[in-house]
């Protein structure tokens, strides 16, 4: 007998330093998640995501927050406060959580240096006529006579 009262006694201690036996779990609390425009992907801090609009179960242990996500559309995300009543489930505020996602800009593109126009091509140049042998007429030549 003194056996089995010792037994139990140990196992009742071994008890005792584990904590989470006594710890309670946090209520699960309904989310409403939307966005403008819809179809986002909402995702909260503390695991649970959807597309919008939709609603999740979420613990009301702590604050968190919801990011939303669309393509062509720059992310947000949304504090969400855990509000703890006495006697009562506790409540989030805002619910909904509701995001209007503004339009993701272009890169802008790096301005150019406009390029010079390559300059027209000069026409080659034209060989000169070439003299006619016919002797220039008399007394016009730089030259004297030859006699």
């Amino acid at each position: 007998m003194r056996v089995v009262l010792i037994v139990a006694a140990g196992l009742s201690l071994a008890g005792c330093s584990s904590t989470d036996l006594f710890k309670s779990t946090p209520p699960q609390v309904t989310l409403q998640l939307d966005s403008t425009p819809p179809g986002a992907d909402a995702t909260t801090s503390v695991g649970p995501g959807c597309k919008t609009p939709c609603s999740v179960q979420v613990p009301a242990g702590e604050n968190f927050t919801v990011t939303y996500a669309l393509a062509k559309y720059q992310p947000a995300t949304m504090e969400v406060t855990v509000v703890k009543q006495s006697g009562a489930d506790p409540i989030l505020d805002p619910n909904p959580v509701v995001a209007e996602l503004q339009p993701a800009t272009p890169p802008k593109k790096p301005k150019r240096k406009p390029h010079p126009k390559p300059k027209a091509a000069a026409p080659a140049a034209q060989p000169a006529p070439a003299a006619t042998a016919s002797p220039p007429p008399a007394g016009l030549s730089p030259f004297p006579p030859v006699r």
